[in-house]
């Protein structure tokens, strides 16, 4: 007799499944100059397979990711879609206690797309420093697209 799938939620228990529990919270968001930029809330869904992202910015960029944890890959996923029409898919994992994720859109008009990098890093004070990076020499050199730092909202 084969062996009954977890229940919900019990498939999700694994630690690996936690790497990335220090970005949960509502985050009030800043630049490096300390303007704040936007707000986010990340939380758990799904029983606790996936995080959920929900971006709003000063300017009126809108969006939201969902982030999974691959066992099988031991890798995690993030695909991002924003208001813009905009869509980011990336794949990582803790690297020096940071999250790094990163990845490359499809060519557009035969012109290959940047790679792009995105790493959090949890501060010592409970904040969250996000840099967003991408790279036209296939990762020889980086810019950055954004450098955010997150506050916990009171």
């Amino acid at each position: 007799m084969p062996a009954s799938p977890p229940k919900p939620g019990q498939a999700c228990e694994a630690q690996a499944r936690r790497q990335f529990d220090f970005w949960l919270g509502d985050w009030d968001v800043r630049d490096p100059a300390g303007k704040v930029v936007g707000r986010n809330r990340i939380a758990r869904v799904h029983g606790g397979c996936a995080l959920e992202e929900q971006w709003s910015g000063n300017g009126g960029v809108t969006g939201s990711s969902l982030y999974a944890y691959d066992p099988a890959r031991d890798r995690w996923h993030q695909t991002w879609v924003d208001n813009t029409g905009g869509l980011l898919q990336l794949d990582g994992g803790l690297q020096g206690g940071r999250m790094v994720m990163s990845g490359q859109d499809p060519p557009v008009d035969g012109k290959a797309a940047p790679l792009q990098r995105v790493s959090w890093q949890p501060l010592d004070d409970g904040r969250v420093r996000q840099l967003w990076e991408a790279s036209k020499d296939a990762g020889q050199t980086w810019a950055t697209v954004f450098d955010g730092l997150y506050s916990r909202r009171a």
